[in-house]
């Protein structure tokens, strides 16, 4: 996957889920029932729950600014300092997002499927950026994609003992 390829693909998934969470967010002060396609609306359980909170402030809320600084960093210039924000705060927002899952599963007993759509796209989110971290600046790749190498003056002269 190309660089810019993989920009646009972060940028897409940072911005569906800044969506989701917005969503969610209306639905946690408007009082209505968030949809959900699961028998008995498990969705709204977890929304009503105490740890739809964090200090007074929604989860959804806190996901939103999150995706929203996510996106931030992907229009940032595309160097190593914004590579590294990009990959540190969604390996920040997926910690929080395992922390929610485990709260629902094993705290709640319930499944919302708003927020295993929302812990999806921190998952992969997470992923690529690191991914894209690690492989490096994009702008030192030649033009078969693999990084070019400077030639030294030592890599071009011919090896001792032979005549050039």
């Amino acid at each position: 996957m190309s660089a810019r390829a993989l920009r646009t693909t972060l940028i897409v998934l940072a911005t569906v889920g800044m969506g989701w969470a917005a969503y969610l967010t209306y639905v946690h002060y408007s009082g209505e029932a968030p949809v959900c396609s699961l028998k008995g609306n498990p969705c709204a359980a977890v929304q009503k729950s105490a740890y739809s909170e964090l200090a007074g402030i929604p989860v959804a809320l806190i996901g939103a600014i999150g995706y929203l600084v996510i996106l931030g960093s992907l229009l940032a210039s595309d160097g190593e300092q914004a590579r590294f924000a990009t990959a540190a705060l969604t390996l920040g927002g997926f910690a929080f997002s395992a922390y929610l899952t485990y709260r629902e599963v094993f705290t709640l007993n319930k499944i919302c499927e708003d927020c295993v759509a929302s812990a999806v796209i921190m998952t992969i989110l997470v992923c690529l950026s690191v991914w894209r971290f690690l492989r490096g600046d994009p702008g030192s790749e030649g033009a078969t994609g693999t990084p070019s190498m400077q030639s030294t003056a030592t890599e071009s002269a011919a090896p001792l003992g032979t005549a050039s």
